[in-house]
């Protein structure tokens, strides 16, 4: 049982950063971004390429890859979604062709074959019983630090503040004189940083493929859909949620089943509370 516990918290720590830079785009920008994926999967092969490969300190290669996700964030708003708000379908269309993109341009720059990455902390110890590795303990710990300093930003500054006004009402911030241009481009930089940090600890964790942005994707929005989609509170509750529930299916029924139960889990929630647990209005 300690050993579920203790790896429930571990991934659900990495689940809650995905989602909540994913949920962040649609609170604020109405839109479904089927390209996240692709930031955690350009984070990843960001840090490998400037740790690995240029050989730079973990610590700037990380920056590094947070910076090559903010970029990527803002270049698809601008390069797409801006161009499209007023067709949130030929924004999920394009931004998913956009993904499958970038997924050959990594396979033709740096093969399709999958890549080990080196641990930002090496070592492992034993809690109860569990062997834990201190790369994921690390990356648990750096998730929840960077999430409450998003909530302390988001609920306690002006510019945080102007971020939950685009998301409940554009039309009365803007009359507000909020400028909801300035806060989508902010928005698209947050959920890109947010995304190549997680790719970063996903790489670590696992290891670099140029699929590697389909299953955070997948669990991007079975999180958001069970929180509520829209809702960050809703995000960190369901991730919490989704971490133990795979979890305990690969620990104590089958590895294989990996996910079944989480999305049978959807189809309740979409037919119960179709708004989700949190029950944020869907734009």
């Amino acid at each position: 049982m300690s050993g579920i516990i203790i790896q429930g918290f571990l991934i659900s720590g990495l689940y809650a950063l995905v989602a909540v830079g994913f949920t962040m785009i649609f609170s604020v920008g109405r839109v479904l971004n089927l390209a996240y994926g692709v930031y955690i999967m350009l984070g990843g092969y960001a840090y490998y390429s400037l740790s690995q490969v240029l050989e730079l300190s973990k610590i700037i290669s990380l920056l590094g890859a947070i910076v090559v996700g903010i970029l990527f964030g803002i270049i698809t708003y601008f390069g797409i979604v801006k161009r499209l708000l007023n067709n949130p379908i030929a924004v999920e269309i394009s931004t998913l062709i956009l993904a499958v993109v970038m997924q050959s341009v990594i396979i033709l720059i740096y093969s399709p074959a999958p890549r080990a990455i080196w641990p930002i902390i090496s070592g492992i110890s034993r809690v109860h019983d569990v062997t834990i590795s201190w790369n994921i303990f690390f990356a648990m710990i750096t998730s929840w630090v960077v999430l409450a300093a998003l909530l302390i930003f988001v609920r306690k500054t002006q510019l945080g503040r102007a971020i939950l006004a685009v998301s409940m009402d554009p039309k009365g911030a803007l009359l507000s004189g909020i400028d909801p241009e300035r806060i989508n481009i902010l928005t698209w930089a947050l959920s890109g940083a947010l995304g190549a940090l997680a790719g970063v600890f996903f790489a670590t964790y696992t290891q670099l493929d140029p699929t590697m942005w389909v299953s955070p994707l997948i669990t991007a929005v079975a999180v958001v859909i069970i929180g509520g989609i829209g809702s960050i509170m809703g995000s960190l509750v369901a991730a919490h949620i989704v971490g133990f529930m795979e979890t305990i299916t690969t620990t104590v029924i089958a590895p294989e089943l990996r996910g079944v139960f989480t999305l049978l889990l959807i189809i309740i929630i979409l037919v119960v509370l179709p708004k989700g647990l949190f029950g944020k209005e869907e734009a």
